[in-house]
């Protein structure tokens, strides 16, 4: 489980592939000593398994395994060396809960429309899937390539959500443009009532 509150921005150093899986070295911030082989780490939005860790000129870097489903709902596949991503560690018992309850579970590819930067802000409008769109809400929370934000508002399948100047600083946001897609997890709370209220009906 995830809070969607990044706390480091890796970058993408070397993919291999293997058969059906990609192994993909994710350079980081992290103390590699403090991370457990199997460990869940959210990779800009989903929850891949640190399978390889180690220390390269000085630099620390975690591998992660993508296989094909993965590759196939995500914007992992796009990777490539050079891609910086919002990464964020799993929850501890105990720790802050500052966002809301994330997954990791990817339900998929949302694509920004339109980007407006005013006063060191930036509004971003966003098309999700029209399967999706049933879970998204204004006020509500959303999960957005592994960041928790806000939804601003909803007119049929568009959203917009508002990025103030500290996520665009610490967030891989900054570099966001119109036409890239990003990896959309809905509210989990959301998802239960909508299966409640089918179940009811």
């Amino acid at each position: 489980m995830f809070t969607g509150l990044v706390t480091d921005v890796g970058r993408v150093v070397s993919i291999e592939d293997r058969g059906e899986l990609k192994r993909i070295r994710i350079e980081t911030s992290y103390d590699v000593k403090e991370i457990a082989l199997g460990a869940s780490i959210a990779c800009s939005g989903p929850c891949l398994t640190a399978v390889a860790f180690g220390q390269q000129d000085g630099r620390n870097w975690f591998e992660i395994d993508a296989a094909a489903e993965t590759l196939a709902r995500t914007s992992v596949g796009q990777w490539k060396p050079g891609t910086r991503i919002n990464l964020e560690r799993s929850l501890t018992i105990g720790a802050e809960l500052g966002g809301h309850i994330v997954t990791g579970h990817v339900d998929g590819l949302g694509i920004i429309e339109a980007r407006t930067d005013f006063d060191g802000m930036s509004r971003f409008e966003i098309r999700a899937p029209h399967e999706l769109s049933r879970f998204i809400a204004e006020k509500g929370s959303i999960c957005l390539d592994g960041t928790s934000l806000t939804v601003n508002s909803v007119e049929g399948d568009v959203f917009s959500v508002l990025l103030i100047p500290h996520t665009l600083s610490v967030t891989t946001w900054g570099d966001r443009k119109q036409g890239d897609k990003l990896n959309l997890e809905v509210d989990l709370m959301a998802r239960y009532a909508a299966r409640l209220m089918q179940a009811k009906d």
